[in-house]
């Protein structure tokens, strides 16, 4: 890894010193990219509790000459207090999703003029708010894409784009876990289409998901999801500011799946602001199947692909929806600063989940996020603690993070 990053450090300088006449085409851009965290968990149940210590790093460069370009990756996880369960060497101890890992994290080719974007190689794809489709960028091992996308502007309020992805690098790093391997091979299939309205942004989406790893546990995981979403900000009475979310789609199975099921995914959230402060209610849900769910697995709305920390709570005891689905009531208060110079930015934010079952009735738990975090230079410092109390489903859980990224691109 410190190779890859010296090698794009000296490459990006030996341009910077070339002579205006010697001058090239191609530009070089070192991409560096480090987060150092702690995270603690402690979960009742089990007896003792978890705590890591993992340096992630990313290191590469892009090239690029007019249109095109090329980027180079690599991505590196240390568990410098592996005291923590990574999902693989079987501890008895909380999981806490971080397993050592060395691997290529991005290797593309791109081509981008007059509205259009082509890219080919592994790469990340970053859909709508990452909910069915995204990189996972919360936990150490980011997820990449072994794939081809085009995008399309076709207007300056209409844009179009598709995706088609033949194996999945997900963030159990490269030895995957048992559970789950790292290399999800398959057929997937995004696209999306954007309208841009002077009162928001219309946009309809198809995820088809065509898993071949894992057996039937793979396949049980395979799903056709289409839908649309509306998204906007509006300003009025000077300093307020009125964002407003909504969004549905149906799911149903796909491919090999073996269980036969049709659910529906529902958002609703709006956020008030003024300077500093906002505060923010929404209701998610992520349906279940009509009927009876004895014996039905995951006939229940499934985001395998998505980047599941930030919705339903830090805690993830819903990183897997349950069989009977979810129901997402929130209220999240905060304030937010910006400055000019060093210390550019920082806040904190206080979030209350009300987890419910979509089918049966029953109260899952509540949960308690809050995070204080600053950006100084270069530099993102924070802080999280997340504190599930359980009621129906999974046992209380508190866990807390302490982190520093610097990232150079």
């Amino acid at each position: 890894m410190k190779n890859v990053a010296a090698g794009a450090l000296a490459l990006a300088a030996c341009v910077a010193g070339a002579s205006a006449a010697r001058a090239q085409d191609v530009v070089l851009k070192p991409l560096i990219d480090a987060r150092l965290r702690y995270e603690h968990v402690d979960q009742q149940g089990i007896a003792d509790t978890a705590d890591a210590v993992t340096l992630r790093v990313r290191s590469g460069v892009q090239a690029s000459t007019g249109p095109f370009s090329a980027l180079v990756e690599a991505e590196s996880t240390l568990a410098i207090g592996p005291h923590y369960n990574d999902g693989y060497n079987g501890k008895p101890l909380p999981v806490v999703g971080d397993a050592e890992n060395i691997e290529l994290n991005r290797a593309q080719l791109r081509y981008a003029d007059h509205g259009v974007g082509l890219t080919a190689g592994r790469q990340l794809v970053e859909l709508g708010d990452q909910r069915f489709v995204g990189s996972a960028n919360w936990r150490q091992n980011r997820r990449t894409f072994d794939a081809v996308r085009g995008q399309w502007a076709v207007s300056p309020r209409l844009a179009v784009d598709a995706t088609y992805s033949w194996s999945v690098r997900d963030i159990t790093g490269i030895q995957g876990t048992p559970e789950r391997p790292q290399a999800i091979d398959g057929n997937f299939w995004f696209g999306t289409v954007a309208y841009t309205a002077p009162l928001g942004t219309l946009s309809g989406f198809a995820y088809l998901l065509d898993e071949r790893s894992n057996g039937i546990a793979g396949a049980r995981l395979s799903s056709q999801t289409y839908g649309g979403r509306y998204a906007g900000t509006q300003t009025f009475g000077g300093a307020w500011k009125l964002g407003y979310i909504a969004s549905v789609a149906r799911q149903s199975d796909y491919a090999r799946n073996p269980n036969r099921y049709a659910a529906t995914y529902w958002l609703g959230e709006a956020t008030l602001s003024r300077k500093a402060l906002s505060g923010t209610v929404g209701y998610e849900v992520l349906g279940a199947a009509r009927g009876d769910a004895a014996g039905r697995a995951l006939t229940s709305v499934q985001t395998p692909l998505g980047s599941i920390f930030g919705f339903q709570g830090w805690a993830d005891k819903f990183a897997t929806t349950p069989p009977d689905g979810v129901r997402d009531g929130y209220v999240t208060v905060g304030a937010n600063w910006k400055h000019a110079g060093a210390l550019s930015g920082y806040g904190i934010s206080a979030s209350f989940h009300r987890f419910d079952s979509d089918r049966m009735s029953r109260h899952y738990g509540d949960e308690l996020d809050v995070v204080a975090q600053a950006k100084i230079a270069r530099y993102t410092v924070g802080a999280r603690y997340a504190h599930y109390r359980a009621d129906a489903f999974a046992t209380d859980t508190d866990k807390l993070w302490l982190s520093v990224e610097w990232v150079f691109n």
